[in-house]
């Protein structure tokens, strides 16, 4: 990162190509490497609401209160982490970054509890993917209509429909 800030120019990726000129990376470039290397139109954005939809899904499974202040306190605090994780406002982060199903699901009293886990960092990665595939379930079944899909392209579908 030292030697990319140290290029002369305002773009904070850049590289020096064969001749030594300086080129810069901008936001098409990295999008059209996702897409070629996922094989999937994805954009940047995308895995920023994936972070912020996942961190907003984690934060309200670790609430145990119901009562409506409650909630739409937790809510309030999750985006708000969202916002605070994605650089973001908490209107920008609630609008943009987090899947409507998740605070759906939320305010509706429809999410399973989480559980914070500590411990070794396998353990971690572990709850994590189990965290990503619970995610993953909620917004499968918040798609109205998937039926002729396989997984792979239902979840896609679920992903889009969802946020």
């Amino acid at each position: 990162m030292a030697k990319c800030q140290d290029l002369p120019g305002q773009e904070l990726f850049q590289y020096l190509d064969e001749d030594g000129e300086p080129r810069s990376i901008d936001s098409a470039d990295v999008n059209e490497y996702l897409r070629d290397a996922a094989r999937a139109d994805i954009t940047a954005k995308d895995f920023r609401t994936w972070a912020g939809t996942l961190l907003a899904f984690r934060a309200l499974r670790l609430t145990l209160e119901s009562s409506r202040p409650a909630v739409r306190r937790s809510m309030k605090l999750s985006t708000e982490l969202v916002a605070d994780a994605l650089g973001n406002t908490p209107a920008v982060s609630r609008q943009s970054y987090i899947a409507p199903a998740v605070l759906d699901a939320f305010n509706a009293g429809a999410l399973s509890g989480g559980r914070a886990v500590n411990g070794a960092p396998a353990l971690q990665l572990a709850a994590d993917r189990r965290e990503e595939l619970a995610l993953i379930h909620l917004l499968e079944a918040a798609t109205p209509s998937r039926s002729q899909e396989g997984p792979t392209a239902g979840s896609r579908a679920a992903w889009r429909a969802a946020t």
